[in-house]
């Protein structure tokens, strides 16, 4: 009897984390990209090839830290930002709600024309 009590007790719990989740905050200069690790140091970022940074940080969709060996030839729908050499610097694996956030923008050149509100994490074209 105690032990249903306290599945029940933990269960709930987890759905009200989940469901209580954070709004991430992106910078503004994160970029929006489809990302595809090949190996730990090597991935295809919007079909082209790309280089990860050794400090490279990726979170999750629950924003957890996740290896780049991890996810191995996963295709996933990210936010990225790059480094001063171009290699990929930081990653966050969208979440369903996140990825519904349009217009987000895809070069620096959107990024440059568009407006961004840091608050709402919206991109308004001009």
């Amino acid at each position: 009897m105690y032990r249903c009590a306290l599945a029940a007790v933990a269960a709930v719990c987890f759905v009200s984390s989940a469901a209580a989740q954070p709004q991430r905050n992106f910078p503004q200069h994160a970029l929006r990209g489809a990302l595809t690790i090949t190996s730990p140091a090597d991935a295809v970022l919007n079909g082209k090839p790309a280089r990860l940074a050794p400090g490279l940080r990726i979170r999750g969709q629950n924003n957890m830290l996740e290896m780049s060996g991890g996810l191995i030839g996963a295709k996933l729908l990210v936010h990225y930002t790059t480094d001063i050499d171009g290699l990929v610097k930081d990653v966050w694996v969208l979440t369903p709600a996140e990825a519904a956030k349009k217009p987000w923008p895809a070069t620096t050149e959107q990024a440059t024309a568009w407006t961004f509100d840091p608050v709402a994490q919206t991109w308004a074209k001009p």
